[in-house]
This record gives C-alpha cells, sequence and structure tokens, in this order.
C-alpha cells in the first residue's frame, strides 16, 4: 500500500541503530563527575529543601510502578521516604495478600491464579482533567490486567483482566472524567471473531496477527470498572498512550512500532522503515458508534476481581463475551500520523494543542499540532491507508521538530509555565525546552540513563511546576554496592526557577517505570481513620470474646478467634488432628487506624495474616505432623505484643482427642 511504500524509501541502518541502542552500556561512570555533582549539592541549599522536620508530613505522594515486583511503591516528596508498598498483581507475605483466603481471587484468571505480574504504568484518576485523589489505576503487563487501588484505604479494590490482549503495556490511561481507562495490547495476536483458538502459524505473523485498544467503563461514583469495547487494530505493537485535554479532549494518542509487523530479529526487522505512526483515537465517536449498534460481539473467557468493601473478601466474576469495532466500519474514528523510528511516550500539553512524540533513536523531537491535525483531516490530506484506517502526512501536522534536545528521547511532561522536559536515555540528561519557540533552554545530567520521569500534574491541564522526579535505569558509584544488582534510583529536581537544580539521590524499590505525583492535602484527608465492627459483614466475623469457637466437622475445623491488645481468643485449642484442614478466621477487635494484628502459625506454608481494625481475615492451614504448634501476633501491637500468642495442640490422625479451646482459665504454675 502506498502509506507503507513511502515509509520504506528511507530505511535507516541496522549498524547505526545497533550502535545506538549500545551507547548506554559503553557510557563512563566516572566517580569523578559524580563528586562533582555531589560538591555542587554541598555548596547549595538543597538539603534544606528537602529536609522534612520529624512529626511534619510530606508536601506530596508519589506512587511509583513496581516493574517486576508488581507491586506500587509510594514516596514521600520532597523527602523521599518510602512510605507504603501496596501489592497488586503479586503476593506480599508482609500483609498476606494473595494468601489470605479473602484476597485469593484478587489473582485469578483466565490462566488460574497467577500471583506475579509486571506492572509498569500507574495513572490517577481525573476530574475536569486534572487529578481527584480518588483512585489510582495501574497495568499488568504480562498476564493482561488493570487494577484499581482505593486511596482512602491504599488498597488493590479490584482488577480485571483483558481478553484478546498480549503484553498490556500501553495501558491504563483515563479520560478526563473517568469515562473510561484505556488499554492497548503490546504484542500483537491471532485474533479470531468466533472465539475459537488462536493456532495460526508463526509465520503468518503479517496475515492474522492483530492488536486490540480496551475501552474500560469507570462509575463515577464508585470507580467499579467494567469492560465496555474494543476496537480492532492493525497487528503492530502499541507502546504508551495518552489522552487530550480541553480542544483534544475526546481523542487518545498511542505510539505504535513495529509498524513492518516483523515477526523475529525485531530490533532489525522493525526498523526497515523510516517512520512508525501515532494513532490518534477519537474515543466519543467510538462511544458513539458502540451506542448506534455499530460494535459486534465475539466469544470471551476472561475474569473480573473485586473486593467487597464491607466484608473484605475478593469475589470472582467470569465474563464470557466482549463487543469489538472494526475501524474500517467507522469513519473518523482513527488516524495514523507519522512519527520516528521506534517511539517511545507520546504527551499532551497543558493547552492540548500539541502532542510530543519521543522516537528512542531519533535525533529532533517531533511536536504535532492537534488544530494542524483537524485540518489535515478537514482536508483528506492523507498519504493513503492502512487497514481502512488514513495516514495522514507528517508535514502536515507537525509543528515543529525540537533539535538537538539529546540522545534517546523518552518522555516529556510539562511545568505549566510552557517549558517541557524530556528524559534523554543514551545521553543520560534531561532537557528542558520551551513550547513558544521549540528551542532548548536548558539540560542537566542524571544518573545514569533515565527512563521515565515525572511532574507532579505533568499530564494534566495545570501541571504542578515545583519539582521533577528521574527515574533512572543506572546506578553504578552512586550507592554502597549490594551486589550484583545494585539499588535502583530516583533523582529529584527543582525546576522552580530557570535553571534545574538537582535536591536529591534517592533509592528505589524495583523497578520503577513511571510514576504519578499528587499534593497530599487531595489524598490525605480523605483516609479512612475508623473502621467499625458493625460495618464487618464478612459471614465468619467475630465481634465479641464471647462469641470466640471452634468448629469442627468431619476433618475441617474453623477457628473464630478475635486479637485484641494484647491477647488472642483463644489462646488454647485442642483437637485437631494430622491432616485437618483448619481455616482460622480472625477478627481485630481494635476499631481506631494504625492498629492491625498479625497472626502466624508455625508450619503453615503459605503466610502471616495482617488484619487491619475492625475487619476478618482467615489463613488455612493443614498440620502435617503430631505436635504442640505456637501461634502469634506478628505486628508489634503494644507494650504486651511478645505476650499475644497461644497453643495449637496436633494429635496423630485418627486419635479422637476432644476439640477444646479457653483463653485466661488456667491457673499459673507456681
Amino acid at each position: 500500500m502506498k502509506a507503507i511504500q513511502s515509509l520504506k524509501q528511507h530505511a535507516p541502518k541496522a549498524a547505526l541503530l545497533m550502535a545506538m541502542a549500545a551507547v548506554p552500556f559503553m557510557q563512563s561512570c566516572n566517580p569523578g563527575d559524580a563528586n562533582t555533582a555531589q560538591a555542587s549539592l554541598m555548596n547549595s541549599d538543597a538539603a534544606s529543601k528537602v529536609y522534612v522536620e520529624p512529626g511534619k508530613h510530606d508536601e506530596l505522594y508519589a506512587f511509583l510502578s513496581g516493574g517486576y515486583n508488581g507491586q506500587v511503591s509510594v514516596y514521600g516528596v520532597p523527602s523521599g521516604r518510602l512510605l507504603k508498598i501496596i501489592p497488586v498483581f503479586t503476593q506480599h507475605a508482609e500483609n498476606g495478600y494473595g494468601y489470605s483466603e479473602e484476597s485469593k481471587a484478587m489473582l485469578n484468571t483466565s490462566f488460574g491464579n497467577v500471583p506475579w505480574d509486571d506492572l509498569h504504568h500507574p495513572k490517577l484518576s481525573r476530574t475536569d482533567g486534572m487529578t481527584d485523589g480518588r483512585w489510582l489505576f495501574v497495568n499488568a503487563n504480562n498476564t493482561p490486567r488493570v487494577a484499581r487501588i482505593d486511596l482512602k484505604t491504599f488498597e488493590t479494590a479490584e482488577i480485571i483482566e483483558i481478553p484478546n490482549s498480549a503484553g498490556n503495556h500501553c495501558s491504563p490511561y483515563p479520560t478526563n472524567n473517568n469515562e473510561y481507562v484505556v488499554a492497548g495490547t503490546r504484542f500483537s495476536v491471532p485474533i479470531n471473531e468466533d472465539g475459537s483458538p488462536n493456532e495460526a502459524s508463526l509465520e503468518e505473523y503479517q496475515e492474522k496477527f492483530r492488536a486490540s485498544i480496551s475501552f474500560i467503563k469507570v462509575d463515577k461514583e464508585t470507580g467499579d470498572m467494567n469492560l465496555d469495547f474494543q476496537i480492532m487494530m492493525p497487528g503492530f505493537d502499541y507502546d504508551i498512550a495518552n489522552g487530550g485535554k480541553g480542544p483534544s479532549g475526546d481523542w487518545i494518542f498511542f505510539t505504535t512500532y513495529n509498524t513492518e509487523r516483523a515477526g523475529t530479529m525485531k530490533e532489525i526487522g522493525a526498523s526497515q522503515y523510516d517512520k512508525d505512526f501515532l494513532a490518534a483515537v477519537n474515543w466519543k465517536l467510538a462511544e458513539k458508534y458502540v451506542k448506534e449498534g455499530k460494535a459486534k460481539e465475539m466469544p470471551a473467557h476472561y475474569y473480573h476481581n473485586k473486593l467487597d468493601k464491607s466484608s473484605h473478601i475478593a469475589k470472582s466474576e467470569i465474563k464470557k463475551t466482549v463487543r469489538f469495532l472494526d475501524p474500517a466500519e467507522c469513519p473518523g474514528m482513527i488516524y495514523l500520523i507519522p512519527v520516528p523510528k521506534s517511539p517511545h511516550g507520546v504527551d499532551v500539553d497543558p493547552t492540548g494543542e500539541y502532542m510530543v512524540v519521543s522516537g528512542k533513536l531519533a535525533a529532533v523531537i517531533p511536536v504535532h499540532s492537534f488544530s494542524k491535525m483537524q485540518k489535515a483531516i478537514e482536508n483528506k490530506d492523507f498519504d493513503g491507508d492502512i487497514k481502512g484506517i488514513p495516514v495522514l502526512k507528517y508535514e502536515s501536522v507537525l509543528a515543529a521538530e525540537v533539535q538537538e534536545p539529546g540522545l534517546g528521547p523518552l518522555h516529556t511532561e510539562f511545568d505549566g509555565k510552557g517549558n517541557a522536559y524530556s528524559s534523554m536515555f543514551v545521553s543520560s540528561e534531561i532537557t528542558k525546552w520551551s513550547l513558544k519557540d521549540f528551542t532548548v533552554k536548558d539540560r542537566i545530567p542524571v544518573y545514569y540513563s533515565v527512563g521515565h520521569l515525572v511532574i507532579p500534574g505533568g499530564d494534566t491541564k495545570e501541571p504542578y511546576g515545583k519539582y521533577l522526579i528521574a527515574m533512572n535505569k543506572i546506578t553504578k558509584d552512586r550507592y554502597l554496592p549490594t551486589g550484583p544488582e545494585l539499588a535502583h534510583s530516583a533523582q529529584l529536581i527543582d525546576i522552580s526557577g530557570e535553571k534545574m537544580k538537582l535536591l536529591l539521590d534517592f533509592p528505589t524499590v524495583a523497578e520503577p517505570h513511571y510514576a504519578q505525583v499528587i499534593p497530599a492535602e487531595k489524598v490525605a484527608p480523605n483516609s479512612v481513620k475508623f473502621y467499625k465492627l458493625e460495618d464487618n459483614t464478612h459471614p465468619h466475623a467475630t465481634k465479641k470474646e464471647a462469641e470466640a469457637r471452634v468448629e469442627k466437622k468431619g476433618n475441617v475445623v474453623h477457628v473464630y478467634q478475635t486479637a485484641i491488645r494484647s491477647h488472642m481468643t483463644p489462646d488454647n485449642i485442642e483437637g485437631i488432628n494430622v491432616g485437618d484442614t483448619v481455616y482460622f478466621h480472625v477478627t481485630n477487635l481494635e476499631q481506631d487506624w494504625d492498629v492491625p494484628h498479625g497472626f502466624a502459625i508455625m508450619g503453615a506454608t503459605n503466610a502471616e495474616l495482617l488484619i487491619m481494625p475492625g475487619a476478618t481475615q482467615t489463613l488455612k492451614w493443614v498440620p502435617t505432623r503430631p505436635g504442640i504448634f505456637p501461634m502469634y501476633c506478628t505486628d508489634f501491637c503494644s507494650a504486651l505484643h511478645q505476650e499475644m500468642q497461644g497453643y495449637v495442640r496436633v494429635s496423630p490422625k485418627g486419635v479422637n482427642t476432644p476439640v477444646k479451646f479457653w483463653t485466661g482459665k488456667q491457673k499459673p504454675a507456681l
């Protein structure tokens, strides 16, 4: 097709691409450079700018993706203090997430219970184009899923699996009023509309592999998610997306790579054309087509997991169908815009006029104009089409190219004062440039190989342009060595003045990809501080010590236990046999926040429990040998925490030991 042929004319040399890709590994990690930077810090007032007095709170929350650890890490800014780890797509022994009977279902998928995933992109919920502090949406890259974290409790509230997707990297991006959270597939795969198995040959990549973009509807009051529809896309790889603002608010933009649709040796095969594409999707028009009945229904099989707020029990629902749109049947819904090869980030400035696209191997940063895009569409200024999707001419949409920004541009955010900041992976720096004349104004080195960066509200219509955080991939000579894997790193940079100033290095939990930062005043006041026992609807809740008991039927035992400073009821249990399935249902009778209780028993092969105030959690235990087994509270809860313990007697299999339990009924031995 014409569009494809035009891209072939200026193919870069594979050798050049490979040489540029190798640059990060040949960087000089000169200790002298680091010492110079340290000296500069010592001579500044950087320390006072990041110091938060004991008892004082940070100005901002920073939510960093955990990458391959499957979690979200929460930091205070400007101090860089780690405040919390939120488990999402991984089991977490610290609080029993994914191990307790209540939370196991959160990790259910069509592949079974998957206790790990690769979490790349957090995105905060929006109201009128501004972060509102209600929810945080995050993606699972490996087994495609989107999760919602409730910022009133900092708990994972919901996870929805994405069918017809593989490598859910291009995800999750909310529209300006949370109408939708949008997710694109990284890896194209065969998709059969009749729901039959995807058994195409790998040699049929170009003919049969396709991609999808999923539109997840978000309830405005509860945040509950529902997969509304999908758009079937050409079989490219989809990398990053971001929504428009103001005049472009009805649009969302996706970077694509491997538009060659190469199935092997992609570092060469996916570099044959001169350009890849930015896919501009009019989500409002897509929604209209769905309402008009243009969407078709196809069989699907995916899980939707929710954590009930009152019982604190996760439940799974299996979904069987999904609706989809074909772009060829929906004119005006999608356009393709040529961009530099292998683009990563696409970022829309606060006015909604400019779309900044970062080609990882490009020597310039192209800035596209939304108004010029609209004019090009009106004039049908096309360069052919792909699968019925018009390709706009590069020059017709281009506003400017930022010259000599650095090497390896990845991600751009904005300060709300007319400036943009781009991360440069290869040359290890942050570049500041102007949206007025598209010229570079400042640059600062970072250590080393920065991936993403974040400015508080830097992807909204009104950024909070005081700080920038660079998330770096390499940290040689920055920290004490910790074996073959060094500490991961973030650097806090002051962007309030004309020149950028490095304020702080702080190590992070592996592996930060992307982040969101929000003023604490939008989140902290909404924290739940009192958890009423009467609101606990767990079917095995024990709300009074007098109701504590042990019930045995056959080889299944239910222990209804309470925890309060500083004892468990019951704390002595007999009548359990080897091979019995024992469920400890532990209710925390405390109701004030920050008084959790833990529970563990010797020989348990899963984890401990951390029971939040007013809640009930269940640990499953199958004893494998007879004996006396201690149980205890794992969370230091009071001066007599060590005394918060008890015993379970396990008899041999077949021995008829009567069920007995008590607390405080024995006289102490002399």
